[in-house]
């Protein structure tokens, strides 16, 4: 080959380039802080909003929780208060069986512990059987019952700093005081539940005072008391922490030193509120996770810009190289092509030769094949005449045979018909077309296929309009058709236990002859028409009776489709044009 003057040196880098190299890294750095800020700021609030938004909805879900316990245990005095046994028991001082008779409400009712106390305060029945005999005039729950006479609701708080919350109510007998029912309501189970909860959760009354809490040691204090006491241990710790919190919003509190969020709802109860303090920690991981994936892939782009900027210079002067290396790949790939292109043309030759002579063999094997389907039918039924007309000569009974030997004149004409048809299907001319009517044809191919109807049991209904419904074809072509699907119908309906073939013939636009048996259904709709293609058992069927019929339909100016029907078997329609409406169609 020829020199092509090419230089292998490597290109001199542009004056300034390495300026702009610092210019590019530098706008990428500076884009990247200002990108990581703004999504910093943005993601913190988004977060931080749904994350209060999530609380204030458990808020919601633990007051509606308490509320619905207190509302349901507070018609239980109602209703003990105004039991007879209990009321003849205190009267009469007979107590023997009012303790089982509390725990068998308990039980139906599901309170946390139910008391009956005499007028004294003695409690004289109890579901907690170790309380009997014990005293409570000095309780509240005694001396309030006492005074309102009606339902009252009482929080006292026990030396162990855990509250106390009952509905208590005084039994009255001739409107006179003969004792107090107290039903205990067992809060502290939202307590533990909320123990194992992220959030810290506590419940305040009227006054401010906490009565519930996740912390043990809040009950009893004020919310400042008790986050005053759970609060950094010193100013140094807050500093750092403030330090790590300085993406987001001032915290609203701080507990065991960790910045919290704080969410208070009121709950529809004597004044209650409930309080949540929730984390920033599920905030703070999903945005630092938010920002390692954005400063990760502006760290990605800044290695691929130092990649690109390198790469540059390098790839300009292996360019020059690879090109004088492509030219001789080329023209190696030039002469193997030419040389390939050669053998293939004489390949073609060869195989168009071939293929000549496949076709013709082929056309000759589909004209045997044909001959051999047409021909079937009527041999078919010559053998059944015959035999009918042998029996009939044997009876002598001769009229009735010349009449069968008539039909086998007939099929014979018919035969020589169908083979006059073959030898010119390949003009595929007009000149046998003629005004014909359908209903003649489909009479005429019901009375052909009469031997093989009478061998079956099938059910075979007509419908034919009074009215000529005359078409431009050629009958014994159109017979055929027709015959082939009623042939087609016989054999779908073999293994069927109520045989039945309908035909229907409608003119509309079109004259359509509609064949629909109750068989098995067709299984292959794109195949069904191809040459060759059967169901049928080896000796039963070549597969050209269907093909045949939809190339004379054709040939006719209509058209052969098959569908299967809503409740089984399959539906064959002849569609042909109406004589008078479009002769030019069928021609």
């Amino acid at each position: 080959m020829q020199d092509t003057g090419f230089q292998n040196d490597a290109p001199v880098p542009p004056p300034g380039h390495g300026r702009r190299v610092k210019i590019a890294v530098v706008a990428i750095i500076v884009v990247a802080v200002a990108v990581v800020l703004v999504t910093n700021r943005w993601m913190s609030e988004r977060f931080t909003e749904s994350t209060r938004s999530r609380a204030e909805l458990r808020l919601a879900l633990y007051s509606g929780n308490m509320l619905t316990e207190l509302q349901r245990t507070s018609v239980v005095p109602l209703l003990l208060a105004r039991d007879p046994s209990l009321i003849g028991a205190l009267g009469s001082g007979d107590f023997s069986t009012t303790s089982q008779r509390l725990i068998s409400f308990q039980t139906e009712i599901g309170a946390a512990s139910i008391m009956l106390l005499d007028r004294d305060g003695r409690t004289v029945g109890a579901t907690n059987r170790n309380l009997i005999g014990t005293n409570h005039r000095s309780q509240p729950y005694f001396i309030d019952a006492q005074r309102a006479r009606d339902t009252v609701f009482t929080a006292a708080q026990r030396d162990a700093g855990i509250f106390d919350f009952t509905y208590s109510k005084a039994i009255l007998s001739d409107n006179r005081l003969v004792g107090v029912i107290v039903v205990a309501v067992d809060l502290m189970k939202y307590e533990r539940a909320w123990a194992g909860l992220q959030d810290a959760v506590m419940v305040t009354d009227s006054t401010g005072t906490v009565i519930l809490a996740t912390e043990p040691r809040w009950r009893g204090l004020t919310i400042k008391e008790a986050l005053a006491a759970r609060d950094a241990p010193s100013a140094i710790r807050r500093a750092l922490q403030a330090t790590a919190d300085w993406a987001q919003q001032p915290p609203d509190a701080y507990l065991k030193g960790e910045a919290v969020m704080k969410t208070d709802a009121r709950v529809p109860f004597r004044g209650w509120r409930i309080v949540t303090f929730t984390a920033y920690d599920s905030v703070r991981e999903r945005v630092n996770g938010i920002l390692a994936l954005e400063i990760m892939g502006f760290a990605i782009l800044l290695a691929l810009t130092f990649y690109v900027l390198s790469r540059r210079a390098w790839s300009q002067s292996m360019s020059f190289q690879r090109e004088s290396a492509e030219l001789r790949l080329l023209n190696a790939r030039l002469q193997r092509e030419i040389a390939e292109r050669e053998k293939v043309q004489k390949d073609l030759a060869v195989a168009e030769l071939t293929l000549a002579q496949s076709s013709k063999l082929a056309a000759l094997g589909e004209m045997s094949a044909a001959v051999s389907h047409e021909l079937n039918q009527p041999l078919a039924a010559m053998k059944t005449y015959l035999a009918g007309a042998k029996l009939l000569l044997q009876r002598r009974r001769t009229e009735e045979a010349l009449a069968s030997f008539q039909r086998i004149d007939d099929l014979i004409e018919r035969m020589g018909a169908i083979t006059r048809q073959l030898k010119s299907y390949a003009r595929k001319g007009g000149e046998a077309f003629e005004p014909v009517d359908m209903r003649l044809c489909v009479s005429s191919a019901l009375t052909m296929m009469e031997p093989q109807l009478k061998i079956r049991v099938v059910r075979i209904t007509r419908t034919l309009p009074r009215q000529p419904v005359m078409v431009m074809a050629d009958r014994l072509r159109l017979e055929q058709v027709i015959i082939n699907l009623l042939r087609n119908a016989l054999d779908a309906t073999k293994i069927v236990p109520s045989p039945q073939i309908d035909l229907v013939l409608a003119a509309g636009e079109t004259a359509t002859l509609t064949v629909r048996d109750n068989g098995h259904g067709i299984e292959d709709l794109d195949n069904l028409f191809e040459p060759f293609y059967t169901t049928k058992k080896p000796g039963e069927g070549v597969g050209l009776g269907l093909a045949i019929s939809s190339g004379i339909v054709t040939d006719l100016g209509g058209r052969l489709t098959a569908r299967n029907a809503d409740g089984g078997g399959a539906v064959f329609e002849v569609q042909l044009p109406i004589l008078g409406a479009d002769i030019k169609a069928a021609e």
